[in-house]
């Protein structure tokens, strides 16, 4: 049975091929993966997260069983030996290395395999950045949510009411919340770019857009739907999310979720290379992105030109970050119930994707349910690298990952439905 994972990453077709001599990493036994987290960060998420404790890296630790807050089963301990195989597979699909966080009331587990850089040989870290693509979209909806619950923008406004200049009459109708949970019905994009082999992404990885260029590709057709009346996901729904946080407040919408979000929060290891004046480079302890050419070698593509993709997809940032940011969303410390509410309601069931399946995107989140178990959170990709972080809403368990894939067009969802089915313990069913 496939799992429900597989459709929360934007797939596309896998390429066959037989393997070169980049072979993927295996991984030692289990302990010695082992990272140490900082005495700090374990401070401030018992802060953050009520009953969140953080223990020392690569022992698993036990928990004894919580009764489930609405009403389902309490989740067992991590299964160790479960989620160390489901990370030692760097072959499917092919990876240079992967992180792995565990943690909530039912028990923590963390491990890594691999190698952060593949020139060097580096072993993967637990707290290595990483560009973590549609990640970057929580992060704006809580940004804007916080701003209409402070009376500065209403959700129910017209997008053109903030962007007059920006949006033609007749997308009159789609509003703010619209934009949020992808229920906007807005054209497809003209113009971009085609990036459909890696030859294609090293010739365009440094071109330089603006916002404005990016909303200008959908704004020549008609809406595909009536707005509210169905969903599919689009990355320039969030595009246009940022540009009314930035029209609402009056500085770019990456410096605003640094004052509001990041810095409360001490992420020291998250950035949106906007904010930084179009800051290629990841700086520190980072993973590279890299990806398979066509005649076998392995590029370095780490160094990019975010521009392209804006707040559909620019965050820089560590799975340590994003474990705080979720933990502090579904705590409560970021938005009041009547705001984060809105991350945990999906359109009415009317609603549905255009494949006629239902609706699974919330105002910046989205949701798959396993073996039983309802977690709610955000996957993202960007070119050698494939994100996700997710949640019981009472935070039994929370899942955070981040890997490398270098085949391009390789479908990411297999990792993740590993990692998955081993937390909730449905491996090989």
């Amino acid at each position: 049975m496939t799992s429900p994972f597989a459709h929360l990453f934007q797939a596309r077709p896998s390429r066959s091929g037989s393997a070169s001599r980049h072979g993927s990493p295996s991984c030692p036994a289990p302990a010695s993966r082992a990272r140490r987290a900082g005495a700090g960060r374990r401070t401030l998420l018992a802060g953050v997260a009520s009953g969140a404790a953080v223990a020392a890296l690569g022992t698993p630790v036990a928990a004894a069983a919580a009764p489930r807050d609405d009403g389902g089963p309490a989740l067992p301990p991590p299964d160790a030996p479960a989620l160390r195989a489901a990370i030692d597979d760097l072959a499917h699909p092919r990876a240079t290395g992967v992180q792995l966080r565990v943690t909530g009331s039912a028990g923590r587990w963390y491990g890594t395999c691999g190698v952060s850089d593949p020139a060097t040989g580096r072993p993967v870290g637990l707290n290595d950045k990483v560009r973590a693509g549609s990640i970057t979209k929580p992060f704006v909806a809580t940004a804007l949510l916080q701003l209409a619950d402070e009376g500065r923008l209403r959700l129910t406004a017209p997008v053109r009411h903030y962007l007059p200049r920006l949006l033609p009459e007749r997308f009159g109708t789609v509003t703010v919340a619209q934009l949020l949970d992808h229920t906007s019905g807005l054209p497809d994009h003209v113009g971009l770019p085609g990036l459909s082999t890696p030859e294609a992404v090293l010739r365009h990885r440094f071109d330089r857009w603006t916002p404005q260029q990016i909303v200008a590709t959908v704004t020549g057709g008609e809406l595909k739907f009536r707005p509210g009346s169905a969903q599919e996901y689009r990355g320039v729904n969030y595009v246009l999310a940022a540009l009314v946080i930035e029209q609402v407040t009056g500085r770019p919408y990456g410096i605003e979720i640094r004052e509001r979000i990041l810095r409360p929060l001490r992420l020291g290891h998250t950035f949106f290379p906007s904010a930084q004046g179009g800051e290629r480079r990841i700086h520190g302890p980072h993973m590279h992105g890299c990806l398979l050419m066509g005649d076998g070698s392995l590029q370095d593509v780490t160094e990019f030109d975010m521009s392209g993709s804006y707040a559909d997809g620019e965050i820089v940032t560590s799975t340590g970050d994003m474990h705080r940011f979720l933990a502090a969303l579904f705590s409560g410390a970021l938005l009041p119930e009547r705001q984060l509410r809105r991350m945990f309601t999906l359109p009415p069931a009317h609603v549905r994707m255009l494949d006629g399946s239902p609706a699974r995107y919330s105002a910046g989140l989205q949701t798959a349910t396993v073996g039983g178990v309802t977690f709610w959170g955000k996957t993202g990709q960007h070119h050698g690298y494939a994100s996700g972080m997710f949640a019981t809403r009472d935070q039994q368990r929370r899942l955070v990952w981040s890997f490398t894939p270098v085949e391009p067009g390789a479908d990411p969802s297999p990792m993740a439905e590993r990692i998955v089915a081993a937390a909730t313990g449905t491996a090989g069913q």
